[in-house]
């Protein structure tokens, strides 16, 4: 048994110096201050030289009175760096951009942009964005990424920057708009004559005024409902006017067959009661059914009840469910209720993304829209697009993809449709189920997926039971489902930070835009080195 004694232990070495006194801490070189193979270098490289940032130059004003104004590129960097670090909020930005090294790098040293700053560049982006997202999608060509012989669509619900409470029907809307304006009229009267007629006393000038004011977010949200009851209610006659034909031709096909059928037995009885009359026997042929029996009638008839019982259900559309309340948001008048996975509902925007082979985004779009189908060929052509955009900046080498053409495109479920099965373009598999069910039903030998109602559907069906439509299907999951992981799991981008459908489209495509710059840092095609041989 070993007894240490403290006061025997010698201590060779003391704590090192704080020396909070010190007057340079830092290198004086910045470039010494993060090593040169740290990320930030590469985004500020790519922002200041090689994203297409025009849109944004346009917009800032320079020249005149006043203090000079922040570089879009730098700016575009600081953003860019923030949403990769997770950091969304414009006043942790600011913050960071003076305790973080990698941030204050961005800056230059010397005091960042504040968050006012900030936050106005990122809602005007606009068509920056979009210019930014595909500029950064070429230089990932021209570093040999994006495979495009495989590509997969799908859908994603992101949060918009308003609360579900929020939201308003079109009744509750027109009642808060007559209350504004009784109020408004209330206090213009007490204005009027307090400083007299048409001055209040506290006028703004007409350039500071803001037109999003909360009445008028009542009038455009009302106005937006109106014209959808409009469209909604002329889609219902014209879908009641179908119906009708549909009825006419279902019932006068069931008074043909009966009176074909009626026809068939009067002809069989004048017919035997001839022989009768010349021969005492009658004919030997099988008597007719009658049309009231006969099996193709009275299916017939079973179908054109069914559809009469169905024409004369109110409240209800083509697929037999009631339709939902009609409401819309004060916060954000473009967001929508959206059904999430699980159950229940966010307030959101749907985002469509076309994803690669090797993880890039290709084509993206942020959409009001609560379902997928619509957006299946809009998005298909803007990849087919960018693959021949990409193509066209591609440089010989060991990652050279020679076609600029989608080779096979993949899509869950909710994009099904016969038009999209059979619109002009690439060959794809789009999903009639799930894809365990499907899979199960391959090995079973059983009916997959819905029921095969026109003839590209029953085809699909036929070639997502076969191994190779099997195997190929299994690639969706993991090429559509990685970026919106990425994005929302490892990048933290769960919620907009900016309201409205151009500002909230910018942003998304901002995300976009980091997830493929860093995809490309990540795998090791983006470099110092590459960066280089590209400008040289």
């Amino acid at each position: 048994m070993f007894v240490f004694v403290w006061d025997d232990l010698q201590v060779a070495k003391g704590y090192r110096p704080v020396a909070r006194d010190q007057l340079m801490l830092l290198p004086p070189d910045m470039r010494e201050w993060l090593g040169a193979g740290h990320p930030v270098w590469l985004v500020i490289e790519v922002c200041r030289d090689h994203a297409d940032l025009g849109a944004a130059h346009r917009a800032r004003r320079t020249g005149g009175r006043g203090a000079a104004g922040y570089d879009p590129a730098m700016l575009a960097a600081l953003v860019v760096w923030a949403y990769a670090q997770r950091v969304t909020s414009s006043r942790r930005i600011e913050q960071l951009c003076g305790t973080d090294v990698a941030f204050r790098v961005i800056c230059g040293g010397g005091g960042g942009p504040d968050h006012v700053t900030i936050a106005r560049f990122r809602a005007g982006l606009g068509a920056a964005a979009a210019d930014l997202f595909a500029s950064v999608l070429v230089l990932c060509a021209r570093l040999g990424m994006g495979q495009v012989g495989t590509v997969a669509l799908d859908g994603t619900k992101v949060r918009a920057n308003a609360s579900a409470q929020a939201n308003r029907t079109r009744e509750r809307l027109a009642e808060l708009g007559r209350e504004l304006a009784a109020v408004h009229a209330e206090t213009d009267a007490a204005e009027d004559e307090l400083f007299g007629p048409g001055v209040r006393g506290d006028e703004l000038p007409a350039e500071l005024a803001d037109p999003r004011t909360r009445r008028e977010r009542i009038a455009a949200a009302l106005a937006e409902l109106e014209a959808e009851r409009r469209a909604a209610g002329q889609e219902r006659d014209e879908r009641a006017a179908q119906a009708r034909k549909d009825l006419a031709a279902r019932q006068d096909r069931v008074d043909k067959l009966f009176a074909a059928q009626r026809a068939k037995v009067a002809d069989f009885e004048e017919r035997n009661a001839a022989k009768i009359t010349a021969t005492g026997r009658g004919l030997r042929e099988g008597r007719p059914v009658p049309p009231e029996e006969h099996v193709k009638i009275q299916r017939a008839a079973r179908r054109l009840a069914s559809a009469k019982q169905r024409a004369a259900e109110p409240g209800r559309d083509q697929e037999g469910d009631q339709p939902a309340a009609r409401v819309r948001n004060l916060t954000d008048p473009h967001s929508r209720l959206m059904p999430v996975r699980g159950g229940g509902f966010i307030q959101g925007y749907n985002a469509q993304v076309v994803a690669t082979a090797d993880g890039l985004i290709l084509a993206t779009e942020l959409t009001c829209d609560t379902t997928d189908n619509q957006w299946f060929e809009p998005m298909l052509r803007k990849a087919e697009n960018a693959a021949k955009v990409m193509a066209a900046h591609r440089r010989p080498g060991p990652g050279y993809h020679r076609s600029d053409r989608i080779g096979r495109i993949l899509a869950d479920a909710g994009y099904l449709s016969e038009h999209n099965l059979t619109c002009h373009g690439p060959d794809r598999l789009i999903a009639v189920g799930k894809r365990r069910d499907l899979e199960k039903a391959a090995r079973a030998g059983t009916k997959a997926g819905r029921n095969p109602a026109g003839p590209a559907t029953r085809a699909m069906t036929g070639r997502l039971t076969t191994p190779d439509g099997i195997a190929a299907y299994r690639q969706r999951g993991h090429i559509a489902e990685t970026p919106h992981g990425h994005i929302k799991h490892n990048m933290g981008f769960r919620q907009l930070s900016v309201r409205g459908k151009p500002r909230a489209t910018a942003e998304w495509a901002l995300a976009a835009t980091v997830h493929n710059l860093f995809k490309a840092i990540t795998t090791g095609h983006l470099t110092s080195h590459s960066l280089a041989t590209l400008a040289s």
